[in-house]
């Protein structure tokens, strides 16, 4: 048993036992205030009179009337295009040394500002992960073992007197001195902007490693282990790193790729969901017995949540202004939310475009249900991201079928509406009609408006079957390969129809 480990252990349960006495109502209140004081003099603080809103009876009450709801667009043209201009105390005080470049599900790379409060919190969010480990057994030996990010490249981009990279390699580029004794792949591997290159770089150099732990997004984590172990002529990961207990995933939803991972594992590991966004770090999972994350009350964000139905969001996804945002304190389990943050790096009642539901109040526990942008409601359909991943599921279920990536559009064809899916699948089979009517009525069982839908303006369905690397060709063509990348679920006509003249070409 090693002896440093056991010591870190002990010190994990005893820190991981202590009580802050404060339930998830009062630590929001208590971020709130301290967001609002410590911008009241910014910009954005003067014009929405964040000192009257101190001085206000309730003051969460009073900061929703004064704060309208914002979307990336009209944060960054009303505000944050002042922080790239080189303006300091726009809507958090100073200036802005990083920028996060948003590469997930839009045709454009995004600017969000990440402060230096924003990292500490990032930290301390990444300190309340490993807090929780006490909750999962783990062995003694297990902390002394190396930590394998796997992310976007952390040598930044140095522009106009800021730097700018995606979250990932923001983040793994102020990681804390007393870390790096445990931080793989290493500074030199993880500056690396090619993809390739660097899973090529971890294959080479993964024996000399002693891995506990991986975290990263599933779909190229997945590619990483694969390389290693070809590359390595294993059998499974473990071959080459025993030791390993943990992989931390993020992003998307993990249970798609549950099935693909333990077929790469010798033995089970623990898996861990967490939810770091360009905007930073909301929630973590704490407990082995539960797949929900618990929201991060205490530290640098505040939380509003709007019902996500059709009165609420206008034709573009966005939040209508006026519309009853609520609380932690006041949400309803097990209903659809559009979430909204308000944080330390000068975002403010933004809507980050994720749907979820609060599964438990009292622990603040979250499941991502979707994207508001990825959502399918051209004809009256009403598909949210949480039905189709359940269709999908289903589908891979009954065809005894892999599935882990799929995109979705609704268009005319001819004069008529039609759904068209295209599905990453482990292989091809011949009942494809079978399948797409089990799948157009598996939707119909369990959304009314979409079988309503089939009735009226959806006139059919199409579904077609594709490798799963197609998805990352097209990924590796149209934008770029590892880090933060998503692939998108719901895509708009145009950008569909790209993706299918792409999909014709290598196929």
């Amino acid at each position: 048993m090693a002896i440093i480990g056991e010591i870190i252990k002990r010190v994990i349960d005893v820190s991981g036992l202590i009580d802050f006495g404060s339930d998830p109502t009062t630590s929001q209140r208590k971020v709130l205030l301290q967001l609002i004081d410590s911008a009241k003099n910014t910009a954005f603080g003067k014009k929405y009179n964040f000192e009257d809103i101190l001085l206000s009876d309730n003051i969460i009450d009073r900061f929703q009337k004064e704060v309208p709801f914002h979307d990336y667009d009209k944060m960054f043209k009303e505000w944050w295009h002042y922080l790239l201009e080189g303006h300091q105390n726009v809507t958090w005080p100073g200036g802005q040394r990083y920028f996060a470049l948003s590469s997930g599900t839009t045709s454009h790379s995004k600017y969000i500002p990440v402060t230096d409060d924003m990292l500490d919190a990032i930290r301390k969010s990444g300190m309340q992960q490993i807090m929780s480990l006490k909750n999962f057994e783990l062995p003694g030996e297990f902390f002394e073992k190396q930590i394998l990010m796997l992310g976007s490249s952390t040598k930044l981009q140095e522009k106009n007197n800021h730097l700018e990279g995606e979250i990932s390699g923001i983040s793994a580029a102020n990681i804390p001195s007393w870390f790096k004794r445990y931080y793989k792949p290493g500074s030199k591997i993880a500056a690396l902007h090619n993809w390739d290159d660097k899973v090529r770089k971890i294959a080479k150099e993964a024996p000399k490693w002693d891995i506990g732990s991986i975290t990263g997004i599933p779909s190229w984590t997945e590619l990483m282990l694969k390389e290693v172990v070809r590359y390595n002529k294993l059998d499974t990961i473990h071959d080459i790193w025993p030791n390993l207990e943990v992989y931390t995933s993020g992003g998307v939803a993990f249970d798609p790729y549950r099935k693909s991972f333990d077929k790469l594992l010798a033995r089970p590991i623990i898996y861990i969901d967490t939810y770091l966004a360009s905007e930073g770090y909301l929630a973590t999972q704490k407990r082995p017995d539960t797949s929900f994350m618990e929201l991060i009350v205490d530290n640098g964000m505040f939380f509003e949540f709007v019902p996500f139905t059709d009165e609420n969001i206008d034709e573009n996804g966005a939040v209508k202004q006026g519309v009853q945002a609520l609380t932690l304190a006041d949400v309803k389990e097990n209903t659809n939310y559009i979430l909204l943050i308000s944080t330390v790096a000068g975002a403010w009642r933004y809507m980050i475009g994720d749907t979820v539901m609060v599964t438990d109040k009292e622990k603040a526990a979250i499941k991502i249900t979707g994207r508001t942008k990825h959502y399918l409601n051209v004809v009256g359909e009403q598909l949210s991201i949480h039905q189709m991943n359940a269709a999908i599921a289903a589908i891979a279920k009954k065809y005894h079928l892999e599935i882990k990536e799929f995109t979705v559009s609704a268009f005319v064809k001819g004069e008529e509406y039609l759904n068209k899916w295209f599905i990453g699948s482990d292989k091809i089979i011949d009942e494809i009609d079978e399948l797409t009517q089990y799948l157009d009525q598996y939707l119909r069982s369990h959304n009314k408006n979409y079988d309503v839908a089939r009735t009226k303006a959806l006139k059919n369905i199409e579904v077609e079957l594709i490798p799963i690397e197609h998805f990352y060709k097209w990924s590796a063509a149209t934008k770029k390969l590892g880090g933060q990348v998503k692939i998108p679920r719901v895509l708009k006509e145009d950008d569909f129809i790209d993706f299918e003249q792409f999909i014709r070409k290598i196929s």
